[in-house]
Order: structure tokens, then C-alpha cells, then sequence
């Protein structure tokens, strides 16, 4: 539930916080094992029934957060095992990214399930609709549902004068749209990290807070306090994520009192990537490909390799906006390190491909940022306004929703050729992205440029946001209309993409062997 508090939002936001703190105050790894007993101090907090494993599962988010793996449940080891491995300014996480806390997961009941409201009628239209005989009633003409018979196939649900049954999936399996997410032989969630791409719409969807995501905060804030300077590169989705507080003007002196040494845009990188999009397409479509996706995603990019291999250079080998503008900052400032701050938790896995991982260093979520924010208790009300941080088009920003980024290639397309048609498709929500991949092999979608992107919404509905969707939405707009250019051949940055795009022949090689696993 983006945009509320919840005790799930306290637990995550605390976790990041009490890392960060860590880091900023110094500690070696016996500060990490007292962490769960500062977290929960008490018996009256309102989480689960038990307070002993309420901190048992906060260790193992403590673990996650400093980008450790989790605990074998048989296993007898303190929260700081291995720790000294992650102390450290340089260090990727441990796969997998995305992962299950077993005694979290509330082991949910999914199925069809007749409820109190049933009101044993005479007519008992359940049981003649359903097909498998699954229904039976009982003597006071309730109905009853047969688990071992039962299809799914909704009908009794459909014909319940009382809308007494219901079917009940399990959240993060219902959230996955690869279907990467089963039950493990005792009930509890599990993931299936062959299929999964790291979208992270499973850890929102989870009430239990069961699902977690490795972090590097400690290790940013590490290299913050080196010699080498850490330029904070935020998303275009990032107006509003911190509140109202946090405008364009502040945003440099917000980010240097957290030890930033600057701040840049990546909606500049996705000026760069419009720009390289588009001649993809006028140069391939449909002279060389059938059709062309988008690039920028990388959870949707993944998928589409994964799932249909034949179709893997079919999507775009543009630069994501991210690798694009950590190639333009490492050029401007050599000794530099760089940390995406953005709303994707894919990004993650993103930024450790061999391919990317000399230009990005560090990526955190905006939740992790916040609670960088709160262990520095930064006070956005008494930062003076200063620089203001736009430098982007209109539609580099438009990269954060759902259709901005085939807009935006479709702009400058037109800009280029003024008579050629673009044909426009887009999904959002990794189901849908499979939905139109289909129709695409099946040849439904020819010259088309194909935009998908992994979460609802698009990046503004990223996992790793804050804000409700609309408000995220309402946001992004004002970003776009404020901004001063409208197009990415306007960017003051474009004549430097020759020499960010060149890719020597081995990083080449890899990405073209980017199609079902990735280039880690």
C-alpha cells in the first residue's frame, strides 16, 4: 500500500535507517546483532504474537539490507555472520536478489472457499453449476468444497446468490506475472530464481513483509566516507518520492548533507537512449526485425529474452538511461563513483552485469534513500533553495510512466522522418508484457515498437517507490511540464552520445549473449 504507513512500511524503513545509522556512526559486526533488540524493545509493539521471532525476522531483514544472504533455518548463527565481508565501500550484493524469509511467510490459503455467508438455500445453485462435482451439501445446507475436485473454474462463484464464495490466492503469487512464485512442500512461498527478474512486485504485494530485497546502503555510505567522491544519479520518477519538502532546488544540498559530492538527472540518459531507440528502429523496422521492444526495463527486457528466445534481438540493444548517464558522469569526473537512486529493484541486478557494473556502483531504492535521510535527520525545511536540477526534456522525464518511453522514441522518429507511421503497442505488468509478446510471434504486432515495462503504472509504480500511484502520476507531470526543452535532441548532452554508446568488442559480445540469463 504505497502511501500509507503501515506497521509492513515502519518495519522496512526502520531496518534501512538502523543500517544506515551503522554506517554513518561506525560499529563493528556486534552493533549489527543488537539491532533487532533497538528495533523491537518492547512486548506491547503491534506485529506478531511472538516478539522473539518478530527479531528473528528483523535479523534476517538486517542481514538482506547489508546485502548478505539469509540464514538456513536449521542453522545456529549470530545476525552478524559474514558481516565483515559487506563492511566494506565495494561489494554487489550476494544472489539471489529477491528472496523468502520461511518463517515469515504466513503460508496463505488460496483456493475456493465457501464462507459464513453461505445461507444453506434450497436451490443450491453451486452445486448444479459445477462441473466436477466438487460441492457438497450438508445437512444444514451449507456447501462444501471438495480442495482434491475443485478446478477453480469460478462458476459456483458466479452463480452464489450471496456472494458466499470466494477465491482466495495467495498475494504474491497472484502479483507475479511469470508465475516464478509455488509452495514449498510445508506451505511457504518460494521463488524460482530461473524465472524470476527481479520486478519486485511480490515483496509489495506481501502483507507479512516475508518478502525481501539485498541492499548496498552500507556500502554507498562507506564510499561516501572515502577519498573517492559519490555522485547520486536520482530517476526521473523521483519528484515527490521524499514529500513536499524535497523540491528540485533543495535536492544538491539534501543529497550533500547524506555526503553525495553532487547530484545529476537520469531522464538526461533518457534523452540519450530516445536518441538511440529511435535510430534502432528507422534502421531495423522492418528491414532487419520484424518489430523492436524498448530497452530501459530491464525486468520486462529479461523476461522477453527468457521467455521467448527466438525473439531476443528484437529488443532494443539501446543503453538503458541509467548506463547511459553513469557513462556521461564517469566521462565528465574519471574518479568518481556513481549510485543510481531510482524506484526498481531490477536495477539492482541490472548494475551487476559485467557490462555495467565499471560504470554503476551503487543502486538504492527511494526507501532505502529515505532512511539515509532519517539516520542524518535531514530537515527538508531548512535547506535553503539553490540550484535547480532540471536539465532534461519533457520527454526524458516522460520515461517514469507507462507510454513515455515509445512516445518519447516515437517524437524523435518523427522528427527524423516526418512522414513515417509509428505504430505504437505498450503492456504494463510483466502478464501483459507476455500477452504482447504473444501476439507479436504471432505476427499480430509487425513494425510496431513495442514498450513494455514490468510494474503497473510503469517506474512511478516502481517497488521501491513511496507514493500512491496517482500522486506519483500528478508528480511526473509537473516534472515534464516544467521542464525547459521538449524533446531529447535538445539535450545540451546529445553531441557526447557517439562517444557513450561505443562499446569495445567484448562488452559487445556480451550483450548479444544477454538471452535468457542475463550477462551476470
Amino acid at each position: 500500500m504505497k502511501g500509507y504507513i503501515t506497521d509492513k512500511t515502519k518495519l522496512r524503513r526502520r531496518v534501512f535507517e538502523e543500517v544506515a545509522r551503522l554506517a554513518y556512526e561506525g560499529g563493528g559486526p556486534e552493533a549489527l546483532d543488537d539491532l533487532p533488540y533497538k528495533i523491537i524493545s518492547g512486548e506491547d509493539e503491534p506485529f506478531r504474537d511472538s516478539i522473539f521471532l518478530e527479531r528473528a525476522i528483523i535479523g534476517e531483514r538486517l542481514r538482506v539490507a547489508m546485502g548478505m544472504s539469509l540464514r538456513k533455518i536449521n542453522e545456529h548463527a549470530n545476525t552478524s555472520k559474514g558481516v565483515d565481508e559487506s563492511m566494506i565501500a565495494e561489494k554487489y550484493y550476494e544472489p539471489p536478489l529477491i528472496d523468502i524469509i520461511r518463517f515469515a511467510c504466513n503460508c496463505c490459503p488460496d483456493g475456493v472457499t465457501v464462507t459464513n455467508g453461505c445461507q444453506g438455500c434450497l436451490e443450491h445453485p453451486c452445486k448444479e453449476v459445477c462441473p466436477k462435482d466438487a460441492i457438497t451439501i450438508q445437512k444444514d445446507g451449507h456447501s462444501v468444497i471438495d480442495p482434491d475436485k475443485c478446478i477453480k473454474c469460478g462458476r459456483c462463484i458466479q452463480a452464489c446468490p450471496f456472494s458466499a464464495i470466494v477465491k482466495q490466492e495467495r498475494p504474491c503469487e497472484k502479483a507475479c506475472g511469470i508465475h516464478a512464485i509455488h509452495k514449498d512442500a510445508y506451505g511457504h512461498a518460494e521463488i524460482d530464481q530461473e524465472k524470476c527478474v527481479s520486478c519486485g512486485m511480490c515483496l509489495n504485494s506481501c502483507p507479512f513483509a516475508a518478502i525481501v530485497d539485498k541492499g548496498q546502503i552500507y556500502q554507498t555510505i562507506k564510499a561516501i566516507q572515502s577519498d573517492s567522491p559519490v555522485i547520486a544519479m536520482v530517476a526521473p520518477s523521483v519528484a515527490g518520492q521524499f514529500g513536499k519538502g524535497l523540491t528540485d532546488t533543495k535536492m544538491k544540498e539534501a543529497f550533500g548533507q547524506l555526503g553525495f559530492s553532487d547530484v545529476v538527472e537520469v531522464a538526461v540518459g533518457a534523452d540519450l537512449c530516445t536518441i538511440q531507440e529511435a535510430e534502432h528502429f528507422l534502421h531495423d523496422v522492418p528491414e532487419n526485425l520484424p518489430f523492436m521492444g524498448t530497452s530501459c526495463c530491464p525486468a520486462w527486457s529479461i523476461m522477453a529474452k527468457k521467455e521467448f528466445p527466438e525473439y531476443a534481438g528484437t529488443i532494443s540493444m539501446a543503453l538503458t538511461p541509467m548506463v547511459l548517464s553513469a557513462r556521461l558522469v564517469k566521462k565528465l569526473h574519471p574518479e568518481c563513483k556513481v549510485a543510481f537512486i531510482g524506484p526498481c529493484l531490477s536495477k539492482k541486478q541490472e548494475a551487476s552485469r559485467r557490462s555495467v557494473k565499471s560504470y554503476v556502483d551503487f543502486v538504492l531504492t527511494y526507501e532505502e534513500v529515505a532512511g539515509m535521510f532519517e539516520a542524518k535527520n535531514v530537515d527538508f525545511g531548512s535547506i535553503e533553495e539553490g540550484d535547480e536540477l532540471r536539465r532534461a526534456s519533457s520527454d526524458g522525464y516522460g520515461f517514469a510512466k507507462g507510454g513515455g518511453v515509445a512516445e518519447a522514441v516515437k517524437n524523435r522518429i518523427h522528427e527524423i522522418d516526418p512522414e513515417r507511421e509509428v505504430l505504437l503497442e505498450r503492456a504494463e505488468g510483466l502478464s501483459e508484457c507476455k500477452k504482447m509478446m504473444m501476439r507479436a510471434k504471432a505476427g499480430k504486432l509487425n513494425g510496431y515498437l513495442l514498450e513494455g515495462m514490468a510494474c503497473p503504472g510503469g517506474c512511478i509504480g516502481g517497488a521501491g517507490t513511496m507514493l500512491p500511484l496517482k500522486k506519483a502520476e500528478y508528480q511526473l507531470g509537473v516534472s515534464m511540464e516544467e521542464a525547459k526543452v521538449n524533446h531529447g535532441s535538445e539535450s545540451r548532452y546529445a553531441d557526447m552520445l557517439p562517444g557513450l554508446e561505443h562499446l569495445d568488442e567484448e562488452v559487445a559480445r556480451i550483450q548479444q549473449d544477454v538471452i535468457a540469463h542475463g550477462d551476470d
